[in-house]
């Protein structure tokens, strides 16, 4: 786990107390906005809990569309933190989905991998993994490309509330040693829960660190 200076904590809820807007949904590169900002994305297994994370995040409701439905969002969306713009986040489409049809599933691969590759103001991708079940190997896939693709990770647990706290604390050193092995991986991990906002002043300022270095 991160020790944040307060400083950096309340700079933070500030800037996530101003305007948050949601810019565009790109489904192809093509479609992506001017890389004229730093960007921060969010990756996760389908249902992890990235649009409520999201929400609590910016403190708006329905900035994020949830759903019941795996691999419903199948865009990069793209979210205006400030005006006049300080930086973006990106809601990548959810991975690990069973039922998708294997073109959906390819698609899914070629936009992300060359988001992920060829994205200059891409600063950092935080990747949410479910706290109730750890990291598994659809999730090992992702940790795989973002090595391979030299880009900064950091792992993020969500619904930390779903489990009892000797629970969370297993879970979170687990995770934390496999992220050390990595080479892209920071390491050290944060744990949430979106429904009690355990964790989001933290990742908030986590997010704003990534996008001043």
């Amino acid at each position: 786990m991160s020790d944040f200076d307060p400083e950096l904590i309340e700079s933070a809820r500030k800037t996530f107390a101003g305007p948050v807007a949601f810019l565009k949904s790109a489904p192809a590169l093509h479609f992506l906005p001017e890389p004229t900002v730093p960007e921060v994305a969010f990756a996760g297994r389908s249902n992890v809990g990235k649009s409520s994370l999201l929400n609590a995040l910016t403190n708006r409701n329905g900035l994020a569309r949830t759903s019941n439905t795996p691999g419903r969002t199948q865009e990069l969306n793209f979210f205006d933190i400030g005006d006049p713009v300080k930086f973006r986040l990106v809601d990548m489409p959810g991975y690990g989905f069973a039922k998708a049809p294997k073109d959906v599933v390819k698609k899914w691969r070629f936009l992300v991998n060359d988001y992920l590759r060829g994205r200059d103001v891409l600063k950092r991708v935080l990747v949410l993994i479910d706290s109730r079940h750890g990291i598994k190997e659809v999730d090992r896939d992702i940790l795989d490309m973002l090595d391979a693709a030299a880009v900064s990770y950091r792992i993020v647990l969500t619904k930390g509330d779903k489990i009892k706290s000797a629970e969370l604390a297993e879970v979170t050193q687990r995770t934390i040693d496999e992220a050390r092995k990595r080479p892209a991986a920071h390491p050290d991990i944060l744990a949430t829960s979106s429904e009690k906002s355990d964790g989001i002043a933290e990742l908030r300022a986590a997010v704003v660190e990534a996008v001043s270095v």
